[in-house]
């Protein structure tokens, strides 16, 4: 069985390839009467579109949307709302190397070897082109839950973090890294381009913090907040760790320390909301939300696709070097801040959906 659909109530099924005349998502459960545009959606996207900068692939794509169905008159209908985006920049023969045989490091052979064929123009549905999707839909569920506020940006680069006391969240908007640290995104240019020159790629780390979350969304067993937060950030192309609050920095540290304290209100605050000494939890206890911000980190691997030679295998088992070529990026992670907040949205609004729907009275 395959799997293109993601979420409970607010469920969106994500379609097409790298290479192929367009790509999209479906989004069903959203609620109706919301003012929904194309221009709602655009931004997002594009902060995601490749080619910006040197530092990002070189492909140029418009990703222009379209919404086809689920609005009238520009609300949402309560129905299925289709969106599409128009690939227009494809160099599929760029790929013809890569046709018999498998990129060490991406999902050539897993591929070939679950459906017995595979889609090597830029990897099919593998590749981070289908992510542009995702970030569309994400939109979507922004304008479900207008009390919460999103943010990502890249925390680590190729293992330069950014200096923790010289954050600044208005940074993120002035550099190509999405990097809240001035500093860090001026050494990090010289990093990504030495990798970019010799061939390489290098991995990043993305940190996302939502807040305005109420308490009280999620569940304490199978839908556990946190869990389908850490699926849906698994999801993404490219990554390979995630982390919730203090995620393993946790499993360092003596009870004491690890607790986040809690305090009496202040008066005239959010219902009795307790205040908190620390958010090590990352915003959830036992599944739920506390009230506190929602905090996730996500690491993106090196980039598979680099022209450096690496042993491989053909199709047919026999021994061989391959190197990528084409337009890939070197740093995978700096255009993976829009799809992680993409995500973060999405859970989140499901979320708010099914907490209405079990405890509409509160």
């Amino acid at each position: 069985m395959s799997w293109n659909t993601f979420g409970r109530v607010l469920r969106f099924t994500t379609w097409g390839e790298s290479h192929g005349p367009a790509l999209g998502a479906v989004v069903d459960g959203c609620p109706p009467r919301i003012a929904l545009s194309e221009s709602d959606i655009q931004p997002f996207l594009d902060a995601r579109r490749p080619g910006q900068s040197r530092f990002t692939t070189q492909r140029q794509e418009a990703d222009l949307v379209r919404i086809l169905s689920g609005v009238f008159e520009g609300q949402t209908t309560g129905t299925p709302i289709s969106l599409m985006i128009e690939n227009t920049d494809q160099r599929s023969k760029d790929y013809s190397e890569i046709a018999q045989a498998y990129r060490p490091g991406h999902a050539d052979y897993a591929y070939d070897a679950k459906y017995g064929i595979r889609d090597y123009r830029g990897g099919g549905r593998s590749s981070a082109r289908e992510t542009a999707a995702r970030v569309a839909a994400g939109a979507i569920a922004r304008l479900i839950m207008p009390e919460v506020a999103i943010t990502a940006y890249v925390c680590e680069l190729g293992g330069d973090e950014i200096d923790r006391e010289a954050m600044n969240l208005d940074e993120i908007g002035n550099n190509a890294f999405f990097c809240p640290d001035a500093a860090a995104a001026q050494r990090w240019e010289e990093k990504v381009d030495a990798a970019r020159l010799a061939g390489s790629s290098l991995g990043a780390i993305v940190e996302c913090v939502a807040t305005g979350v109420p308490a009280g969304w999620g569940a304490p067993v199978y839908a556990k907040l946190d869990s389908d937060l850490a699926a849906a950030m698994m999801g993404i192309n490219a990554v390979k760790g995630v982390e919730i609050g203090d995620g393993f920095a946790a499993a360092r540290l003596s009870g004491e320390e690890n607790a986040d304290p809690m305090y009496p209100a202040e008066a005239g605050s959010n219902q009795g909301a307790p205040r908190f000494g620390a958010n090590h939890a990352g915003g959830t206890a036992g599944g739920i939300t506390t009230g506190q911000p929602v905090v996730c980190r996500v690491a993106f691997k090196p980039t598979s696709s680099i022209l450096t030679p690496v042993d491989s295998i053909t199709s047919e088992g026999e021994a061989t070097q391959l190197r990528t070529k084409g337009r890939h990026d070197p740093c995978v992670g700096i255009r993976g801040v829009p799809v992680v907040a993409a995500m973060m949205a999405l859970v989140l609004a499901d979320h708010k959906l099914l907490h209405r729907a079990q405890v509409a009275k509160r």
